[in-house]
């Protein structure tokens, strides 16, 4: 069974999958949603239907100092909006403080073309959420 990251964001949600051990963490996808999460959801459930997936991480973006912020807030209301519709799957949240900044670390010692970072920077925060899911719970 695998297990999916994800990075949420406002106009972006980066994916990320786990091979069937549940051992490593690579990057799937980037969703262009545009604040629509009708979209995201259908496109989960395809990526869920598509992969045999038991647990799902959420990364969580809390402040620097571990506070809440409105991010957070925002998160939780897709978070509920997730656990609604896949109610039979294992729902987890993971703190992702850090995760873009070592996305664009990352994005920068490869050279990737600064139009391509965009595109590619939430799946790769998305694959550093599930990556400390995954060594915290190994």
């Amino acid at each position: 069974m695998r297990i999916l990251g994800i990075d949420y964001g406002d106009a972006r949600v980066g994916i990320a999958i786990s091979d069937p051990l549940g051992i490593t963490s690579q990057g799937l996808e980037t969703i262009h949603h545009d604040g629509n999460d009708k979209k995201v959801l259908k496109r989960l459930e395809e990526i869920l239907n598509e992969y045999e997936i038991d647990t799902i991480v959420l990364g969580m973006p809390f402040n620097m100092d571990g506070t809440s912020s409105d991010r957070v807030e925002i998160t939780n209301k897709f978070l509920h909006k997730l656990k609604c519709k896949f109610n039979k799957i294992k729902i987890d949240t993971m703190d992702e403080r850090l995760t873009t900044v070592a996305a664009h670390k990352t994005m920068n010692i490869l050279n990737v073309n600064r139009k391509n970072k965009r595109n590619i920077v939430d799946t790769i925060s998305a694959g550093y959420i599930l990556e400390t899911y995954i060594n915290k719970n190994l």
